[in-house]
């Protein structure tokens, strides 16, 4: 296969984590690329800052193939990965190896595009990682560090429209736990159409989705019931969760039947049953992701005759981001940074956070341009 990065003669390049294709650590290759070029209606970012998540680790084990059945904790330590990539493998079509990862940008806006609004330059921003390349009106929809190259590196090149300048006095590092959590937790939200007053489930609650979900949930006005272990249990409370429920214990037990209003959920796995006997009639259930495994059990007379809603969430409806940018100008969310790591550390980064010992994002830094 040709080095889509092969370094020209006086190029100027960068460092960057390149994932060479799907299998394990050592699949993610620390190196000189060159320095991406913005073209029109493009802004070339200096990373500041870059998150990790479970998205990064799903995508280069191939976890989105149907081929797939387990969560993603038992397909990283299975090692079952094929070498030669999974075709569908990937969000959308086939991954595009060799391509560098990372979802979640704080950056700073060094170069503008052709025809680009000057106005941005020097600006700190945060990228909106997911993208509708054809308008809001279609589900159609890309990734960065997903679909294209991404934020694992010194430099990133991104459309005009998919930048927005944030003031605050947030580090760029807690900026960089924003996009992908917060943005997936606010979506999820809001296309389950969470209101004040309601009881919402929220699982998962000590990751980085889950912790954003709890805050976003709180800032509507709901009362939030948490899956979490009994050791994060005091964390989790201290982010505004109501109620916690272990994440060994019975729920329907520990909630009972028809009890919840919305259940928001990305872990799946054998715990969705009870998870919709728990949802009063009429109830919704908006999901974002598997990583406790995407094959469910769904007894389809809890689903018809409790009339539930079941919301799939992957594309970012058009008001999300721009409200996450203002929640977080006004102070209304904080940031949840649990550690970060050198951008050459990514290989530790992704084992520890496979651990789930924390709470909260993990978030990779950059080395400083010369």
């Amino acid at each position: 296969m040709a080095d889509k990065y092969e370094i020209a003669e006086s190029a100027a390049t960068m460092l960057a984590v390149v994932t060479v294709g799907n299998g394990g650590l050592d699949k993610l290759v620390y190196r000189a690329v060159p320095q991406p070029v913005p073209g029109a209606g493009e802004v070339l970012l200096r990373v500041l800052a870059a998150g990790v998540n479970n998205t990064e680790i799903n995508t280069r084990l191939g976890w989105y193939s149907a081929s797939v059945a387990g969560g993603t904790n038992e397909t990283a330590n299975a090692d079952n990965t094929q070498p030669e990539g999974r075709a569908d493998g990937g969000w959308n079509e086939a991954t595009p190896f060799p391509f560098i990862q990372g979802t979640d940008c704080c950056g700073r806006v060094v170069t503008v595009g052709e025809g680009g609004a000057g106005s941005l330059a020097g600006k700190r921003v945060l990228v909106r990682a997911c993208m509708r390349p054809k308008g809001f009106s279609s589900m159609q929809n890309i990734w960065m560090g997903s679909d294209f190259d991404g934020a694992f590196a010194q430099y990133v090149k991104v459309p005009e429209s998919e930048v927005f300048a944030v003031d605050c006095d947030w580090s760029d590092a807690e900026l960089a736990t924003l996009p992908c959590a917060y943005g997936t937790a606010e979506n999820m939200l809001h296309r389950a159409g969470l209101g004040a007053g309601e009881h919402a489930l929220v699982a998962g609650a000590s990751g980085g989705v889950g912790s954003a979900l709890v805050q976003l949930a709180k800032r509507r006005g709901a009362r939030v019931s948490a899956i979490a272990a009994a050791a994060k249990a005091d964390q989790v409370r201290a982010i505004g969760v109501d109620r916690v429920v272990d994440r060994s214990a019975d729920i329907v037990t520990a909630l009972g039947e028809d009890s919840v209003d919305c259940v928001i959920d990305n872990v799946a796995g054998p715990g969705f049953g009870a998870m919709l006997r728990v949802l009063k009639r009429g109830g919704r259930y908006a999901s974002s992701g598997a990583i406790a495994g995407p094959l469910v059990g769904l007894d389809m007379r809890v689903f018809y005759l409790k009339d539930l809603t079941l919301i799939g969430c992957t594309a970012w409806d058009e008001p999300v981001f721009a409200n996450l940018i203002s929640y977080v100008e006004r102070g209304e969310i904080r940031p949840l940074l649990a550690k970060t790591f050198p951008l050459d550390r990514i290989a530790e980064a992704q084992t520890e956070f496979l651990e789930k010992k924390h709470v909260g994002n993990f978030v990779l830094i950059p080395p400083r341009s010369e």
